[in-house]
């Protein structure tokens, strides 16, 4: 079974920092490798969607960011393969959410998404 397994998160107060980690493990049922082609972070604070906040491909690198963490948060690749961090910084209350890590690939020639459980971050004023 494949899993992301997040760290990181945790209460901070505005203008702080926090740094959250990702990590894509195990196998598919089939037994054929899950091919990432991109991981990222989304976020659902309460009340609302889940919207997206930082995506990264795992070859290249590109990245795409949310307007409202630009220049705040970044998205990058960890020294291990397929592994995903994003360092959260000058945060604000406005932060507050839930952050589920996901990954996009392939297993074979079908398209597949993994979520992670969820790790909360709290930010207060």
């Amino acid at each position: 079974q494949v899993q992301l397994v997040e760290s990181g998160g945790g209460s901070v107060q505005a203008g702080g920092s926090l740094r959250l980690s990702c990590a894509a493990t195990g196998t598919t049922s089939s037994g054929s490798p899950f091919s990432i082609y991109g991981m990222g972070w989304y976020r659902q604070a309460p009340g609302k969607e889940r919207e997206m906040v930082a995506l990264i491909a795992t070859r290249g690198g590109s990245t795409n960011i949310a307007d409202s963490v630009k220049g705040r948060f970044t998205i990058s690749r960890g020294n291990a393969e397929n592994t995903v961090s994003l360092q959260m910084n000058s945060l604000e209350p406005e932060d507050t959410a839930v952050y589920y890590c996901n990954a996009e690939g392939y297993i074979g020639t079908k398209r597949a998404g993994y979520w992670g459980q969820g790790t909360q971050v709290t930010v207060s004023s």
